[in-house]
């Protein structure tokens, strides 16, 4: 049996007759940009993380990017991310020119470490970005404190945790930060027909501003008030969105019961490392870590079985950010995780029987 990586035919099936709708729907209306629908899934979504406002933008990057500039962050203003996470979320903090500062991350989490922040401020420190990388969601408890005390922003990378809640307070990803981005890039959990991207905030007049910086600086046509871009979610890929969004819930419980089933067939198997259980976790990946990735990659993909390397060489060791001159060995744990790390497959429209194929493939190879 072939088990894909994450089959996104599946998910059109079981929305076709919706989908195809809204496609009709969008046609006839022949509203593409900043409409109804639009408004409609911005206030959707709100009110699904429980904050004011959502506000529609092209894609993930730009709702970093955008959250940044927002916020007043620029030129030679630092701000503190995980070494270990996607290069978008430095790619952000480079675009505005501002310094993306790396801190270790948690071994067993792979989340940003709360306890390695504080010795990474500076007097130019202006914000801290949580990546709640994998579908998990970071320590805010410790991470808003840090904040506090030395008076620093909060941008929230969600882009991978669509519907994911912190057991502590209970609040979802996104309802925590200043800003947060999201990715709803075809693969995420809450995922459109192409890129997409939405940034959310509890700040008035800092959502105010990001409706500016997405439409030319403009709220008025031909009239610009600030020097702003073009980064607009469209009107069919609001629409799909908020198709999808119904379903999000229950889309994020099947992905739990695949996590479950991986973490009871393969506890005590090599030196697999398996990732710990927590009820709020969206599950965007499953992520194992063993020493023997490459060969067991090798395997699954003989035996048909999608299997992806999220991410194998750290952000600062990359030829883009070799300016900043940091050397192996500087971060640890972030390149243990590299070495290591292997997701399997995971999505709403995985079958049981599909995850128990993988768990069988696995235990072949260790055997």
């Amino acid at each position: 049996m072939e088990v894909q990586f994450l089959n996104l035919k599946k998910v059109y099936n079981e929305l076709k007759t919706e989908l195809d709708q809204l496609w009709q729907d969008v046609n006839k209306d022949s509203s593409y940009i900043l409409g109804n629908r639009l408004a409609t899934f911005e206030k959707e979504f709100s009110n699904y993380l429980g904050v004011k406002h959502v506000i529609g933008v092209a894609n993930g990057l730009d709702a970093l990017t955008l959250s940044i500039k927002a916020l007043g962050i620029g030129v030679g203003d630092e701000i503190i991310v995980p070494a270990h996470t996607f290069i978008a979320s430095w790619l952000a903090i480079s675009e505005v020119g501002a310094v993306p500062v790396p801190v270790e991350v948690d071994y067993k989490t792979f989340l940003l470490d709360p306890t390695k922040i504080k010795q990474a401020i500076t007097d130019k420190t202006r914000a801290i970005m949580p990546v709640h990388l994998y579908g998990n969601v970071c320590n805010m408890e410790k991470i808003l404190e840090i904040a506090k005390q030395y008076n620093l922003k909060i941008i929230e990378d969600a882009a991978q945790a669509h519907g994911a809640v912190d057991p502590l307070s209970g609040k979802k990803a996104g309802a925590f930060g200043d800003c947060s981005g999201f990715s709803f890039y075809p693969g995420k959990n809450l995922g459109c027909f192409g890129d997409g991207g939405c940034v959310s905030t509890n700040d008035d007049e800092v959502a105010a501003k990001l409706r500016l910086l997405r439409n030319y600086g403009s709220e008025i046509r031909y009239e610009h008030e600030i020097i702003g871009g073009n980064s607009r979610l469209d009107e069919l890929q609001a629409g799909v969105l908020s198709i999808k969004l119904k379903y999000l819930n229950e889309w994020n419980k099947r992905r739990q019961k695949i996590a479950k089933i991986y973490l009871q067939e393969l506890q005590s198997l090599g030196d697999i490392v398996l990732p710990e259980y927590e009820d709020g976790n969206v599950w965007h990946i499953f992520p194992i870590r063993t020493s023997k990735r490459d060969e067991l990659k090798e395997y699954l993909t003989a035996n048909s079985i999608g299997s992806i390397i999220h991410y194998p060489m750290p952000i600062y060791l990359q030829p883009a950010y070799s300016y900043m001159n940091l050397l192996p060995g500087t971060f640890e744990v972030t390149e243990k995780i590299s070495d290591n790390i292997l997701s399997l497959p995971i999505g709403p429209h995985l079958s049981e029987e599909e995850a128990m194929v993988c768990t069988k493939r696995v235990k072949e190879f260790f055997a």
